[in-house]
């Protein structure tokens, strides 16, 4: 395969991720009023701890061989404590303001690449990621919104989700795999002693709901995978914004939320910022430095 396409394949297996999780976000709002988070997140750890299985057996000896214990360690907590938080700010915000708050992240993501990893990132893709934070501003109408346990679980979502994605490229030589037996098996440990003091009891018409959660969470969960170990995260980073659309058309069908003048405005200056990093990207490309890890 030639090296010039591995960024059109992570970025379509980032589309995926990017469209099963926003459909798993409506799913999450409507079982928040009924459920913990703690609560949710265990459920759907536990399904993808039976999807896992078979593989972990499968691949038994590449688990057996993996030296970056600590990294894998610290990744599935980050995880962890994101996956709480987004759920919690899923269930106290609105839709709308709880995924603005999100597409944070990629401008997070980048910077942390840069600092951690070592990636290089051409100065088009931070003007572009700049722009993208811009649009993401004038979406969620700074001053006007009270600081509230809701806004501050989608911060903190925004910081640990960004040290886990981090954390993901810097483990791009693992097999997926593993990286999922990992994720999903540490997640199951971190949420079952919280998920055991807050359990309500779960109807059985609320069963599909929460299943359903699970199992598209895990199909995102290796989308995502592969979209992080095939291409830089400084690349993949400003295509993050276009989920605010995917997540505008979720609002408006799941719920009749009609974006607001500024959410309107809001996402064609994120169009604008990745139309303008595409373009520089094709005609400026970026030099990656031997071995800093982003070399693909």
């Amino acid at each position: 395969m030639p090296k010039a396409a591995a960024p059109n394949i992570g970025m379509i297996w980032l589309l995926c991720d990017m469209s099963l999780v926003t459909i798993m976000t409506v799913m999450v709002k409507l079982g928040g009023a009924d459920y913990p988070a703690v609560q949710m997140v265990f459920i759907r750890s536990l399904v993808g701890l039976v999807s896992v299985l078979p593989l972990a057996w499968r691949h038994r000896h590449a688990l057996r061989q993996t030296r970056q214990w600590g990294r894998h360690a610290f990744r599935v907590f980050c995880n962890t404590a994101a996956l709480n938080a987004n759920f919690a700010a899923l269930t106290a915000l609105p839709l709308a303001l709880a995924n603005a708050i999100g597409f944070m992240r990629p401008l997070v993501v980048l910077a942390l690449a840069t600092f951690m990893l070592g990636e290089r990132s051409g100065p088009w893709r931070w003007i572009g990621a700049a722009i993208g934070f811009f649009g993401v501003l004038i979406m969620v109408a700074p001053g006007e919104i009270a600081w509230s346990g809701g806004i501050i679980a989608a911060l903190a979502a925004v910081l640990f989700g960004s040290l886990a994605t981090v954390q993901t490229r810097a483990l791009k030589a693992e097999n997926t795999t593993v990286l999922m037996v990992f994720y999903t098996v540490g997640l199951t440990l971190f949420t079952a002693i919280p998920a055991g003091l807050a359990w309500q009891p779960v109807a059985p018409s609320s069963w599909p709901l929460l299943l359903g959660i699970g199992v598209i969470a895990q199909v995102g969960q290796y989308c995502y995978l592969r979209a992080y170990q095939s291409t830089p995260a400084n690349v993949l980073a400003p295509l993050g914004y276009l989920s605010i659309v995917l997540a505008s058309l979720a609002g408006f069908l799941a719920f009749g939320e009609i974006p607001a003048w500024t959410t309107l405005v809001g996402i064609l200056v994120i169009l604008f910022a990745l139309a303008l990093t595409a373009r520089l990207d094709r005609r400026y490309p970026a030099r990656e430095t031997p071995g800093n890890g982003s070399d693909i």
